[in-house]
């Protein structure tokens, strides 16, 4: 095997036995064949460890390695720390990525140097009945793509998925990885990164079947509820509000319901204040002012915080705020 190959696939595994073959060979036919692939198993109690020696005997391009500090973070950090690639690339032991996954990625970060990480479009793979809410975050996170989209829309989701993504050596070496927390520890990765300056984008074509089941560790773990996600992505909005907003610290917010200022209300705790809701109904009453949308003034008397959920909605006030001359990201930013 190269001894520092291009890319060092990290591909973590617990209790995995009915899909990690299916990753696993994935990764084999990979079209890009200078690779290695870094097994870590999570303190596996199934047959996940057999499968996994088995493709390491039969191909010495896979290593198996154990982490037992249980956690997909601690076991993704092993691996990357143990990685030898130039780039480091996510897998998950439930997911299949396409042939040409790793060598479109690598194309990317090899043609522009100034990006520290790169993602891609995924597939979403459930049953349609019972995983909608997933479905619906695949439509939208596959229309974000460049930095500028990324950067811009990484309050509203996570924009990047996990297991699509590849980055630099450098990357991981000047900003960390993972780190645990009562947060989703990959969102808060990419919100750290995308604060300290780090260009990501995706190469726009589909590279990996993301199967959404019950199980997923997004639907049973606390750190991904939706209060871990609004708590993290408020700490690090806040942090960017006070370094572009020139009318820091007050903000306007758009979504005016319960729910919308229960949301909204986190960024008080770090020293944001909300003078002005705005709202599509002219006779809401609550404890601060309100002002009927299309009273807004133009750009220039205020920066506005949209927080609406449903994603035709959000299309729809952008495309109003651009109309009264504002500028997403100077000021404006979709929230959700």
């Amino acid at each position: 095997m190269n001894i520092s190959p291009k890319i060092s696939v990290v591909l973590p595994f617990y209790n995995a036995e009915q899909t990690l073959d299916r990753a696993i060979t994935s990764i084999l036919k990979q079209d890009l064949e200078d690779f290695e692939c870094i097994l870590v198993n999570n303190n596996s109690k199934d047959g996940s460890m057999k499968i996994a020696l088995d493709r390491e005997q039969k191909d010495n391009r896979f290593r198996v390695v154990s982490e037992t500090e249980q956690g997909v973070m601690f076991a993704s950090n092993k691996g990357s720390e143990l990685a030898r690639g130039e780039y480091i690339a996510r897998m998950d032991a439930d997911d299949r990525a396409y042939p040409e996954r790793l060598r479109l990625q690598a194309k990317f970060l090899d043609n522009h140097p100034e990006y520290g990480a790169v993602a891609g479009l995924v597939e979403h793979v459930g049953d349609p009945d019972l995983t909608g809410g997933f479905r619906r975050f695949v439509e939208w996170s596959n229309s974000v793509r460049s930095y500028n989209e990324i950067y811009n829309r990484r309050f509203i989701e996570a924009p990047i998925v996990n297991p699509s993504a590849m980055w630099r050596r450098k990357t991981m070496e000047d900003h960390g990885l993972y780190l645990s927390g009562d947060f989703p520890e990959d969102y808060e990765m990419w919100l750290r990164w995308l604060d300290r300056g780090v260009k990501i984008a995706k190469v726009p074509e589909v590279i990996l079947e993301w199967y959404d089941s019950e199980t997923r560790l997004t639907r049973t773990d606390k750190i991904y509820s939706d209060r871990a996600f609004y708590e993290i992505k408020s700490r690090y909005l806040a942090k960017w509000l006070s370094e572009h907003n020139p009318f820091h610290p007050e903000v306007a917010i758009w979504g005016a319901s319960r729910i919308s200022r229960r949301r909204a209300r986190i960024l008080e705790q770090h020293g944001i204040k909300i003078n002005t809701y705005i709202d599509t109904k002219r006779s809401r009453q609550i404890e601060k002012e309100v002002i009927y949308f299309e009273d807004l003034p133009s750009s220039g008397a205020c920066f506005v915080l949209t927080y609406i959920r449903q994603m035709d909605n959000r299309e729809k006030i952008q495309a109003f705020l651009e109309s009264r001359g504002y500028t997403e990201g100077v000021n404006y930013l979709l929230v959700s």
